[in-house]
């Protein structure tokens, strides 16, 4: 992979305008690579996520659609193709969550999360895969979830989303590896952003979930964004089709 800043492929990363998608923003900027910051409707907070990584010395431009949405994707998608400098990391992390206990979970709390997970998926990532193909280097990694891999109780249609992304990870990493195309899953537990902040509004006691992390914390945004840093570098060029477990120890 080209080592200057000129010459690094540009990284897309969903749902870059707060929480774990911010941070991992950043932590891209930082290694260098041009951000392109997806959002869906917070432009504010991805403009204040772009001067960041501007008042850093790194480069940085704003992309929005829905990733549910398979044309509102490609219409965004093919506003990005019109730059030499290809795409060589996607991140896929924007996610929704609609928690319910699954007898009274209803068909869009059902549809919201999978769409969002699965169809966002291939929405973003099909497109980008060929000229990947074409660049012979890539990074994909997916923001799975401990609750993919373990199942968490109330989130029948979040484990099923996020276990499917795991299995697509596996997948896909198997078709694109002999072109120097790494795909990887990180599978955080509990993190301190917005999303956790609501299920602790809907009445979560943060002493049961804490409860439940060996390491007696919830993690950072930045305990996430710096694996994903790393498996975005030439230091990862070896791993593929893994997930990543960034849980404090919750099996």
């Amino acid at each position: 992979m080209p080592r200057t800043l000129t010459d690094k492929p540009r990284a897309l990363v969903t749902g870059a305008s707060r929480g774990i998608g911010r941070a991992i923003a950043l932590e891209l900027g930082k290694a260098g690579f041009p951000v392109v910051l997806h959002y869906k409707s917070n432009e504010a907070k991805a403009l204040e996520v772009k001067a960041e990584i501007e008042a850093a010395g790194g480069r940085a431009e704003l992309v929005a659609f829905d990733v549910a949405d398979h044309e509102a994707a490609q219409r965004g998608l093919a506003s990005l193709a019109v730059e030499s400098k290809p795409i060589g990391v996607i991140v896929n992390n924007a996610g929704v969550t609609a928690d319910a206990p699954f007898p009274a979970m209803d068909r869009a709390q059902w549809s919201s999360v999978i769409t969002t997970t699965l169809d966002g998926f291939y929405n973003v990532t099909q497109p980008l895969v060929m000229p990947m193909v074409r660049l012979r280097w890539g990074r994909i990694v997916n923001i799975s979830s401990v609750s993919g891999v373990i199942g968490n109780r109330g989130q029948v249609n979040y484990s099923a989303a996020k276990a499917g992304l795991i299995g697509a990870t596996k997948a896909l990493a198997q078709e694109l590896a002999k072109r120097n195309i790494t795909v990887n899953a990180v599978a955080p537990g509990p993190v301190e952003t917005d999303m956790f902040q609501g299920a602790l509004a809907q009445g979560t006691p943060l002493d049961e979930v804490i409860k439940h992390i060996p390491m007696r914390r919830i993690a950072t945004a930045d305990d996430v964004a710096g694996i994903v840093g790393f498996l975005c570098s030439d230091a990862a060029s070896y791993i593929t089709g893994q997930v990543i477990g960034v849980n404090g120890g919750m099996c």
